[in-house]
C-alpha cells in the first residue's frame, strides 16, 4: 500500500522529509537538506534503496528500544525510524518503507 512523502521545513529553515504509511504513521524521517532539490533527491534515494534489505541498519539502545536506517550505496544515511519496543516490530518497519515508498507520492509542504 503505498505511503506519502511530505516535504517541509523544520525551525532552522532546512528541508526534511518524512515517509508517512497509509495509516498516518510516521516510518522514516530526513536529515536536514540546505536545498529543496537535495530534500527530493534523498526521496528518491529512499525509493531506490529501500528495495534491497542490506541497505537497513538496525541498533538496540541501552535503554532496549530498537531503530533503523536506511542507508545510501555510499553508507550515507538516508533516513531514521522511530523507536520500537521489539525487534519484531523494527523489522515490519524496514518492510513497512520498503512497501510504502516505492509508490509513495509527495506532498510539499514549504
Amino acid at each position: 500500500m503505498p505511503g506519502k512523502f511530505e516535504v517541509y521545513k523544520d525551525k532552522a529553515g532546512e528541508f526534511r522529509f518524512r515517509l508517512k504509511a497509509a495509516n498516518g504513521q510516521n516510518i522514516l524521517a530526513s536529515e536536514g537538506y540546505s536545498a529543496k532539490a537535495s530534500c527530493l533527491n534523498g526521496i528518491e534515494s529512499v525509493k531506490k534503496n529501500s528495495q534491497d534489505a542490506s541497505r537497513f541498519e538496525t541498533k538496540k539502545s541501552a535503554s532496549g528500544k530498537f531503530t533503523f536506517s536506511l542507508k545510501a550505496s555510499n553508507g550515507q544515511v538516508i533516513g531514521v525510524s522511530q523507536s520500537y519496543d521489539s525487534e519484531s516490530g523494527c523489522s515490519n518497519g524496514m518492510k513497512s518503507v520498503a512497501e510504502c515508498s516505492v509508490d509513495a507520492t509527495t506532498d510539499d509542504q514549504t
